[in-house]
């Protein structure tokens, strides 16, 4: 190797190690849940009853802190909207609803969750994220769903913080409504809210 392509190889390296710790001191937050359309489109065709969002709290037995803050982002925090992971996930599923025209704060339908798992790994080849929470909706105070839902994506990350960290954050925060979408599609879910 010459001494040129020596120096410039040391100086990009010198350069990427800058720019992450310039991002690793990062603190962003989530932004507002809003309605997908798509999903929007899904939940007008299930012909379902409108709901209510309950309580949407951490799973018991669950670090406390897995609602509160996010490990994997080299450094940077990512911060919910509202101050708790699983309160987003509420507002998520509430923004979905109610754009579907299916929200309905005085129905006797209410949906409630439990997060499970929250995580996310800016990894310098692939970044992976995992979202998890178990869902109840209970029909007019009678229990008609039960279920633990899964997301998960896997992207192609990079070496260089000012890369690697913003695609991170946005992956993990579309699991969001990822997790919103596969439990309004779950066939289960709309049996329970079937009209």
């Amino acid at each position: 190797m010459n001494n040129n392509l020596l120096v410039r190889s040391f100086k990009v390296l010198f350069l990427a190690i800058v720019a992450s710790a310039m991002i690793g001191c990062a603190s962003v937050t989530m932004p507002p849940p809003s309605a997908t359309a798509s999903t929007v489109e899904n939940l007008r065709a299930a012909n379902i009853v409108p709901a209510t969002a309950g309580k949407f709290v951490l799973a018991p037995g669950v670090n406390p802190e897995v609602d509160k803050s996010l490990g994997g982002l080299r450094g940077s925090s990512l911060q919910a909207t509202s101050g708790s992971f699983s309160q987003q996930l509420k507002e998520v599923i509430i923004a979905e609803l109610k754009a579907a025209g299916l929200y309905d704060e005085k129905s006797p339908n209410q949906i409630e969750g439990q997060l499970m798992e929250s995580q996310v790994d800016a990894a310098v080849s692939v970044g992976t994220a995992r979202l998890s929470a178990k869902f109840t909706v209970d029909r007019n105070g009678k229990r008609v769903f039960d279920k633990v839902l899964s997301v998960e994506s896997q992207w192609e990350s990079s070496f260089v913080g000012a890369i690697a960290l913003p695609a991170a954050i946005h992956q993990y925060s579309l699991l969001y409504k990822t997790l919103a979408a596969k439990l309004f599609e779950d066939k289960d879910f709309k049996a329970a809210l079937a009209r």
